[in-house]
């Protein structure tokens, strides 16, 4: 018997819009139509304007905070399985809360299994996201994840500066996994700065491992929160005869003075997709958009296609 393949419709939260219209434009669908009713006291109610019975619905929408952008999710989500939508696939491009993945304290939550909890009670059937912040959180869900890897659209734009002497640099040695990964498409050398905090988002020290004398340097990371330890990271590489540093950060937080902080650096660019809308313009700040690399993903889930072909780096 051939594959069936229900009606497809995307729906975007408030939180991503400008990504979901481009994911649907590179799907080649337009946007579903639904409304979010603010009430005076700041509660909202999401109601769609049109049918979904039948339909594999996809809902887009990162949960950066503020925690409207989770909750809304989770409505838009319940208000689909109300109306009878046979198949709801929920398209976080930022996972928020991804950091609070264990207890690395006593008496702490872990905030990115609660949220995994709290996205399936709801009725989501399958999760799309991009660079976890802990790959192992794919385990926290007991229902399907597809989780796309941004190197995909870094990689060729890195090819394309033609960097001479490229070394690869993890700001942290939590990073070091993710950018051996990435140095592997250009066969280049890692170093790794070990930095140490006195608390979150306040750096104590940093060393640098590894040698950097006349290399031009990409930091990895998957998120850039208030951009203290891109900055420091890049500082002391260039204190140590790196020609030029750049960074290549997934998920653009930037919270705090974070485009003060980039503006100040020594950074060439920093390089992110837009998962996560900008706040500010940056003459340092190059956003890649990721709306080519879902719309694919969308439609060979809805087709019942591999989704491992999204991972081949030309």
């Amino acid at each position: 018997m051939p594959l069936q393949f229900n009606t497809v419709k995307l729906f975007a939260g408030s939180g991503t819009k400008a990504l979901a219209v481009h994911i649907a434009d590179s799907y080649g669908h337009e946007l579903g139509d639904v409304v979010l009713t603010r009430f005076s006291d700041g509660e909202f109610q999401p109601h769609f304007n049109e049918s979904v019975r039948g339909c594999d619905v996809f809902l887009i929408q990162s949960t950066n905070p503020p925690t409207d952008n989770l909750v809304e999710l989770l409505m838009m989500t319940d208000a689909a399985r109300r109306a009878s939508a046979h198949y709801v696939t929920a398209v976080i491009p930022y996972f928020g809360l991804a950091r609070q993945d264990r207890k690395d304290k006593p008496r702490v939550a872990i905030g990115a299994k609660l949220v995994a909890n709290i996205l399936v009670a709801a009725g989501i059937n399958r999760i799309m996201t991009m660079d976890l912040h802990a790959a192992q959180i794919q385990g926290f869900f007991d229902i399907p994840v597809d989780h796309l890897d941004a190197s995909i659209i870094f990689v060729p734009y890195i090819k394309a500066l033609g960097l001479g002497n490229l070394t690869i640099a993890s700001p942290d040695m939590g990073g070091s996994y993710r950018a051996r990964s990435f140095a592997k498409y250009f066969n280049a050398e890692v170093v790794i700065c070990d930095k140490r905090r006195k608390r979150a988002n306040e750096i104590e020290s940093m060393t640098l491992i590894g040698d950097v004398t006349d290399q031009d340097i990409v930091l990895i990371d998957d998120i850039c929160d208030t951009a203290g330890t891109l900055a420091k990271a890049a500082g002391l590489i260039m204190e140590r005869g790196a020609r030029s540093v750049r960074a290549v950060c997934t998920h653009p937080v930037l919270s705090g003075k974070a485009y003060e902080t980039i503006e100040n650096s020594v950074l060439t660019e920093l390089i992110v997709t837009d998962t996560i809308p900008l706040k500010h313009e940056s003459s340092k700040i190059r956003v890649l958009s990721t709306a080519d690399l879902f719309a694919k993903a969308i439609m060979n889930v809805n087709e019942h296609g591999s989704i491992s072909q999204l991972f081949k780096v030309d």
